[in-house]
């Protein structure tokens, strides 16, 4: 039996830790590990204020009660844009393949994943297909519940509320309160109203 060739190892082993290493961003960890050394209540602005240090677009008198779980490929910061007065709750996950938007006063509940890419159908030996990658938008005043997906391009109108659970997969006009899997509109919201004091 012959012997493996050596003369292409350094290759190799630069290829191999090429494709081992996509996705990881140093910075990134460094941020979380900052992150994680705050308190998960009560450090949401500075959690924020330390977000936008790394050269994240974030607006003021945002909370961050949790670090997001972020992925894809380059630089990440490019292609989040985060608003004034926003919540994003603990365990959310935002897919920057491509650029999340999310306008002034979004709340994002616990675990809610933003999705920018998915796969083309293929073959019946491999169905995921090549990547596709699409941008989503969420509107002034967005409440998206607990555990939904949002799912790539898709634009969530403001003053929407998205119920938890649910899986948007088409755009939401604006004030509309949208539910189930695949969410459908549920009701028409008046925006001009305020809650009951």
């Amino acid at each position: 039996m012959s012997e493996p060739s050596t003369s292409n190892l350094p290759r190799r082993l630069l290829e191999a830790i090429r494709v081992e290493s996509f996705g990881v961003h140093p910075r990134l960890l460094v941020l979380r590990a900052l992150s994680a050394m705050l308190p998960r209540r009560g450090a949401g602005e500075e959690r924020a204020r330390l977000f936008a240090r790394f050269g994240f677009r974030v607006g003021q008198r945002t909370v961050l009660n949790g670090m997001p779980r972020l992925n894809g490929p380059g630089k990440l910061e490019e292609r989040l844009v985060i608003g004034d007065d926003c919540i994003i709750d603990a365990d959310c996950v935002l897919d920057l393949e491509e650029r999340i938007t999310l306008g002034a006063r979004v709340t994002l509940s616990p675990g809610v994943m933003i999705l920018t890419s998915t796969h083309e159908l293929a073959s019946r030996e491999h169905r995921a297909g090549p990547v596709t990658r699409n941008p989503v938008t969420v509107g002034d005043g967005v409440w998206i519940g607990p555990r939904a997906i949002i799912l790539p391009g898709v634009n969530v109108g403001a003053g929407a509320i998205v119920n938890a659970g649910s899986v948007v997969n088409k755009d939401i006009p604006p004030h509309t309160r949208v539910g189930g899997s695949p969410a459908m509109p549920l009701e028409t919201l008046n925006p001009d109203a305020s809650p009951a004091a």
